[in-house]
């Protein structure tokens, strides 16, 4: 058994569709990156690597590869699991985000993330916390997550 920690922040730009976990948040503003800017998915990736001892995203998806600019997140979510080779037990997911709400989307980012991980959707957590007005989050979506594999 192996534990990793994954984080991942992107910022929050008008014109951009919003995706955390794989699934459509309705929203006036997405996440700014190279691929899709699932900033929640990059977490789970980096969690997976480290746990596994591979690294870290940036040494399989750079950010200056040309074929992964708008690449959906899911797919190099998928590539990771095909790296690792490692079976997922659980995953425990925090997005550190003021808006949008998200706790209406927690049952579809579950079910989402558990179908590609190939686990059930009850060893997938989701939860959410605001900075409460402190500033340091309403430009931008931060995401945690810690995982055990085997």
């Amino acid at each position: 058994m192996r534990v990793g920690i994954g984080f991942d922040v992107h910022p929050l730009k008008k014109g951009l569709t919003l995706y955390l976990g794989g699934v459509k948040i309705p929203s006036d503003r997405g996440l700014h990156g190279h691929s899709d800017g699932d900033a929640l998915i990059h977490a789970v990736i980096d969690a997976l690597l480290g746990a596994a001892g591979k690294g870290d995203k940036g040494k399989y998806f750079p950010d200056t590869d040309p074929k992964l600019k708008g690449i959906s997140s899911f797919k190099l979510l998928a590539e990771t699991m095909r790296i690792t080779k490692a079976k997922v037990v659980n995953i425990d997911c925090i997005v550190f985000a003021e808006k949008p709400h998200l706790s209406k989307h927690y049952g579809k980012i579950q079910t989402k993330l558990a179908s590609l991980l190939k686990i059930p959707g009850s060893a997938v957590s989701v939860k959410a916390t605001r900075p409460e007005g402190l500033g340091i989050a309403g430009a931008g979506i931060g995401c945690f997550c810690a995982c055990l594999i085997k």
